[in-house]
């Protein structure tokens, strides 16, 4: 993976980000020194060259690291709550993510009505482990989030349809981790199109367009 910026440090920092990695950790080849060029001409940015087999095994290793960690923390949290829930499992789920599976007698009462707890308790377990450790998160409480998923792709299948079609299209609203999982699917659905979250003022909206113009003032909802 080739990294440019303006100076050395700047690509090390972009590598660092990229790999979510300390830069101490970066395995980089210098491939070309920045230059400030003559009256700014001529100017050359740094290059450099990252070793991404030997950073992706840095970073499984780190996530591997924190799951402990991150598991003692759940059952600590669920010790001193009034809910029943005893059954905790956490792994890797990419190299991105944190994969946490919460279940228990109480697991119903922990989701709430649609899935208003489960959004809250979502959000408190992502700001604690993106802030602490750098990583995403994706819960599951018994099988709510399979669930959901299960029930978002039968939703969304005549969407997809259209925007085969049309070449764009853009979702209704949805609230919580259900545009976040519509975002996921439609990222799988379209990898060679535009697909991104928008923001309005009932929920999150995924639009798919081109690559280069997202066609996002058209509509399918």
């Amino acid at each position: 993976m080739r990294i440019e910026a303006k100076t050395l440090d700047e690509a090390y920092l972009k590598a660092a980000e990229k790999l979510n990695c300390s830069v101490a950790d970066i395995d980089a080849k210098i491939i070309q020194y920045p230059s400030k060029g003559l009256f700014g001409l001529f100017a050359k940015p740094a290059i450099i060259e990252v070793n991404e087999h030997q950073n992706e095994a840095l970073i499984q290793k780190e996530i591997e690291d924190i799951l402990p960690e991150i598991k003692e923390g759940l059952k600590r949290l669920f010790e001193k709550s009034c809910f029943d829930i005893d059954n905790f499992e956490v792994k890797k789920y990419d190299e991105e993510t944190v994969f946490i599976k919460i279940d228990g007698a109480d697991a119903a009462l922990l989701i709430g009505k649609e899935g208003y707890r489960y959004n809250a308790l979502n959000y408190m377990l992502y700001s604690w482990i993106n802030q602490k450790y750098g990583f995403k998160v994706r819960l599951e409480i018994a099988e709510f989030l399979k669930n959901q998923e299960a029930m978002l792709r039968e939703f969304l299948a005549p969407f997809i349809q259209k925007v085969k079609e049309k070449g764009f299209g853009k979702t209704k609203s949805f609230d919580g981790i259900l545009a976040f999982l519509a975002l996921e699917i439609l990222r799988e659905a379209f990898p060679d199109k535009y697909v991104a979250l928008r923001d309005r003022g009932d929920g999150k909206y995924v639009v798919i367009g081109d690559r280069h113009g997202d066609n996002s003032g058209n509509s399918d909802s």
